[in-house]
């Protein structure tokens, strides 16, 4: 049987917080070491473990939603062609997949909106 659509509002909610989780679990690696980042850190991804940061706690709490994930969103579209394109054509070959997902799950929040676990809904502003 498949899920009803009337679930369809808090299964986006739970695709905003779960993937805002996933995606600040980045930025908490990249400037708290929890897990340890596997590489030294540059200018270039101190500024991506901020987005990361800001960003992904933004989306889990669903607070300016559609900003942040436009942003984020981007931040992604660009982690991939600047770092995995160049490695291959093909995400499971150049290790792109979690960029390219995120960059399009989040484009999708962005035009979708928070969901009704928000803080943007408890403040009128999700839809």
């Amino acid at each position: 049987m498949p899920i009803p659509a009337s679930w369809s509002p808090r299964l986006l909610s739970l695709l905003r917080i779960v993937a805002g989780l996933g995606f600040l679990q980045h930025g908490v690696s990249k400037y708290f070491g929890i897990p340890p980042f596997p590489m030294p850190l540059n200018p270039l991804l101190y500024t991506a473990g901020a987005i990361e940061l800001v960003g992904g706690a933004l989306l889990v709490i669903g607070l300016f939603t559609r900003p942040a994930a436009f942003v984020v969103s981007g931040m992604s579209a660009a982690a991939y062609f600047m770092v995995h394109a160049p490695k291959s054509f093909f995400p499971a070959v150049n290790m792109g997949e979690a960029a390219m997902l995120y960059c399009f799950i989040f484009l999708f929040i962005a035009a979708a909106g928070a969901g009704p676990w928000s803080v943007d809904a408890a403040r009128g502003k999700a839809a």
